[in-house]
This record gives structure tokens, C-alpha cells and sequence, in this order.
């Protein structure tokens, strides 16, 4: 068997997943894709013993000049909003773990460390398929879920088993244990932006939805185009923060306030059946709940966010031992996963509509997740930001 494509879901848990080529022989020559998760275990600390630990998170002091330009304009930059920038404890600390019925979902998040960030413009809601329409009409250009496998990229694959398709979340009839997440994910031949689910599926109704399928290339591509770039993670979590601080979510730390929905997340038994009490089942469309307080729409939930930086687990670490504050972070020079050492991963942010406390609670605003750079899935998205000193 010879390794294809991976995929790194951004569950909560910590996880390898590869995927191999197979041949089935009841099928004859057909593309199967095998799922092997390793879990490391660990045991998790008590609510009443994090709630004992002192916090590290210093107060959040936002820049008080205000934007040199005005807000940039055209048909994808409406909506954009200003963040301040300034100074904030970047991370997250054990509290996190007493949310999450898995262990691990603070780890790479630590330790707290103080980050500087210039001010910039953010758009106010991920990127919607109208807008990603636009960008192809106007370029022609062909996502990555769209375009053929080569044998280049896939030595030894039978000719018939490259084709062009992506990875597609699908509950379970029962419930499943939670240990191997190709129980509920699937490669669908022909998922991509314009059929998110697979061919039978649309965006035709769903324009102000996120787009979805779209690898970082993609990302990258339409933000170049629009004449935007990606956040940094740093950019992000200080936009995701809305001035607060050490809060466990964008808009505080109670995850329902006086019984308030404030993102689409999962209800019910995961991977069962999403039972939509937040309003959704599944993909919700742009600003259903409330902004945060910079006026920032679906910084938790609903879709994971592409961010510019490079994945390290090991990269807060490298930050704090800097000694001093780190002022506009790029990001570490090269990625690296010690679960998957030869895959090229980006950080992504906020969680999505996957993210339960049984599984994933990474909506949680301190907490990473990560992408395999070539890889989309009907989960992730993006939104773009103008660095303050750009003019249009």
C-alpha cells in the first residue's frame, strides 16, 4: 500500500490519520481509504482542581489609534471591521480541559504567552460561496478538490482510482466509539466547493453559506485575488478575543449565557444525529449568532478558519522562551506534526459545527487546530483581513 493524501480533521482529539490506497477484492482495482488513529491517552484533570489553578492571562490592551485609511471597499470587501490590535495573552490554559470529554485539547495550546499585533481590517464573516463564485468567474481558477490526482503525487495507483473528490462528514447509524474517525469520514469522489456533500449535492439556495472544500491553496488564492491575505494565528485569536480576557469563548465563559445559543456547534449523540437545538444541522449559513464584541460573526463554530502560520505544537513554547513580548508573529519558519512528521500542516481556528464536548471542543477560542495543506473538507472555511497600512 503507498500513502495518499491525509487529512487532519481537527477534531479534538490528539490523532494521526493516513489514508492509503487498497484494493478490495470484491470491487477489483478501487480506491479505499484506510484510517489509522493513534490516541494517546491521558488521564484528565478535575473541574475542582483546574478551577484551584491560578491564571496566567494578563489584561488585553487594545491600540488606541484609530485606522489611518478607510475601510477597504468593493464587492469582497464589504463588511470588513477594524481591529484595534495590541497586546494580549495569546493560548489557553488546563481550565479548558474540564470542558472537553477528551483529554488533550489544551496541549498544543500552551503555555499562555504575550503576543503584540499591529491593527487591521478582518472580515466580518467567512468567506460565502457568492463571493468564492465571483473569484472563480473572474479567474477560472480550479480548487484543489476539483482537480485530477496525478500519479506523480500518488506512485503505484491504479489509473481508474484517481479521481478528483474530497472528504465528507457522515453521521453513523449508531452510536460508534469515538477511538477511529473513518466511522463517520469519507472520501466522496466529486465533493468539492460547488458540491460540498458530492455531486448530488448543491450550493444553489446556500450563497451566504461558508464555502467549504477548499484547501489553504484555495485560501490563499482567493484572498491574493481579492487583494487580501490570510490572518495570522496570532492576527485571529486577538480578533476572536473581541478585547476580552483569559475568557474560555469569544463572548465569555459560559457556553450558553442566560440560556443564549452564541454558536452553531453540535447537539445530540456525535456522530449520530445532530439534533440542530441551536437552530442548524450542520453548516449554518454566515452571522446567525451573535457578533463578538469587535463585531466579528462565527469566530467559534459552524467552520474551521485557515490561518497563515505554519503548524508546530512546539511553537508557544518557542514564543515564551523568548522572554518578551512577540509583536506580530508569523509563525514558525517550518511545519511540523510529531504524529505526522511528513505531512505540511497550517493552524486552523474556532472549531465548526462538528465540535461537541464529547469529542471536540476546540470553539473554544485559546485552542489550535490543524490542516493538511492540500486537503478541504465540507467543515473548513476562511475570511480574510488588510493589514492596516495597506490602501485600496
Amino acid at each position: 500500500m503507498t500513502k495518499t493524501r491525509s487529512l487532519e480533521t481537527s477534531t479534538g482529539r490528539r490523532l494521526r490519520t493516513l489514508y492509503m490506497w487498497g484494493v478490495t477484492a470484491a470491487a477489483g482495482a478501487t480506491l479505499i481509504f484506510v484510517v489509522v488513529n493513534a490516541l494517546r491517552p491521558k488521564k484528565p484533570e478535575t473541574a475542582g482542581s483546574l478551577s484551584a489553578l491560578p491564571s496566567a492571562f494578563l489584561p488585553t490592551v487594545e491600540n488606541k489609534t484609530p485606522p489611518q485609511a478607510p475601510a477597504p471597499q468593493g464587492p469582497v470587501s464589504q463588511g470588513m471591521v477594524w481591529i484595534p490590535g495590541g497586546e494580549f495573552s495569546m493560548g489557553s490554559d488546563l481550565s479548558g480541559e474540564a470542558v472537553c470529554g477528551v483529554p488533550g485539547v489544551t496541549r498544543d495550546a500552551q503555555p499562555i504567552h504575550r503576543v503584540y499585533v499591529d491593527g487591521f481590517w478582518m472580515d466580518a464573516t467567512d468567506v460565502t460561496n457568492e463571493q468564492f463564485a465571483r473569484f472563480i468567474a473572474a479567474t477560472g481558477y480550479v480548487t484543489v478538490a476539483e482537480g485530477t490526482p496525478t500519479s506523480q503525487e500518488f506512485p503505484g495507483a491504479p489509473p481508474e482510482n484517481l479521481v478528483a473528490g474530497s472528504l465528507v462528514f457522515t453521521p453513523t447509524a449508531e452510536p460508534v466509539p469515538l477511538d477511529n474517525i473513518y466511522r463517520w469520514w469519507r472520501y466522496q469522489k466529486g465533493a468539492n466547493w460547488r458540491h460540498p456533500q458530492g455531486p448530488a449535492s448543491d450550493i444553489k439556495g446556500r450563497e451566504k453559506y461558508p464555502v467549504v472544500q477548499v484547501a489553504y491553496a484555495d485560501a490563499a488564492a482567493y484572498a491574493k485575488w481579492a487583494g487580501k491575505r490570510l490572518p495570522t494565528e496570532a492576527e485571529w485569536e486577538f480578533a476572536a478575543r473581541g478585547g476580552l480576557t483569559g475568557k474560555l469563548y469569544c463572548w465569555g465563559d459560559d457556553f450558553h449565557p442566560n440560556d443564549k445559543v452564541m454558536a452553531n456547534t453540535y447537539q445530540g449523540n456525535f456522530p449520530v444525529k445532530d439534533t440542530a437545538a441551536d437552530g442548524f444541522a450542520g453548516l449554518a449559513p454566515v452571522a446567525q449568532f451573535p457578533p463578538n464584541d469587535y463585531g466579528l460573526y462565527d469566530m467559534a463554530g459552524n467552520a474551521w478558519q485557515w490561518v497563515s502560520d505554519w503548524y508546530r505544537p512546539d511553537y508557544y513554547s518557542e514564543l515564551a522562551g523568548w522572554g518578551d513580548v512577540a509583536r506580530n508573529p508569523q509563525g514558525p519558519a517550518t511545519p511540523f506534526d510529531p504524529e505526522e512528521p511528513a505531512e505540511r500542516k497550517r493552524v486552523q481556528k474556532g472549531g465548526s459545527f462538528l465540535c461537541t464536548d464529547q469529542y471536540c471542543t476546540r470553539y473554544m477560542v485559546g485552542t489550535r487546530g490543524k490542516g493538511e495543506i492540500s486537503s478541504g473538507s465540507n467543515h473548513a472555511s476562511f475570511r480574510c483581513v488588510v493589514s492596516h497600512d495597506t490602501t485600496r
